[in-house]
């Protein structure tokens, strides 16, 4: 039986991986090692001078000075030939056709400003011309790229004339470019084109 019990201990040991240490092999004493920290060296400290890192300048924006811009456009075509006194006038918005981006709304807004205190044009007001887009099925901001869209809307408005403005070429040097055409029969009565002003 103590035989039986020998074998199963010798058993035992050997399938746990127990292995008795011999003198060929001395046990290594284990100290625990303290965690070294590294700290980023400073100018001051490290020798090497500090890194400047250069923030790129946004590039400038030029102000357009869209008032300026079509001022002149404006007085060429109060004096064109053929316009009957007091007839209104639809003013489309400026469209954009550039190869960048402008806020030509603001052009618009100097257009309006610009024929407001004119003798010869009575000009549909923004509301009225919003309520007949909308009367229309248009949208509000519809800029009327369709000829026959704003020869529809000038008949709804009652208009004798409408004016198309684009401005075109550059981003950088761009030009305003006009026409004004009656609204019975379609025909270019004025033209002109002229470079914005910054």
């Amino acid at each position: 039986m103590k035989k039986y019990l020998l074998m199963v201990a010798m058993a035992a040991l050997i399938l746990g991986g127990c292995t008795l240490p011999t003198k060929e092999q001395p046990a290594e004493s284990q100290q625990p090692t303290a965690p070294v920290t590294v700290e980023p060296g400073t100018p001051e400290t490290s020798g090497q001078p500090p890194v400047v890192e250069t923030v790129p300048q946004p590039p400038k924006v030029q102000t357009i000075d869209w008032s300026a811009s079509v001022q002149p456009l404006v007085a060429k075509m109060l004096q064109a030939d053929g316009v009957q006194a007091g007839s209104v006038l639809l003013l489309d918005s400026v469209k954009n056709s550039t190869n960048g981006s402008l806020q030509v709304s603001k052009a618009t807004a100097a257009l309006h400003d610009a024929l407001a205190t004119n003798n010869k044009f009575q000009v549909v007001p923004a509301s009225q011309l919003a309520t007949a887009k909308q009367a229309l099925g248009l949208s509000v901001d519809d800029s009327l790229g369709s000829r026959s869209k704003a020869i529809g809307l000038a008949r709804y408005v009652n208009a004798q004339y409408v004016l198309y403005s684009t401005v075109t070429g550059d981003v950088k040097s761009p030009t305003l470019k006009m026409q004004m055409m009656t609204v019975p029969s379609g025909e270019i009565v004025w033209s002109g084109n002229g470079a914005i002003q910054y």
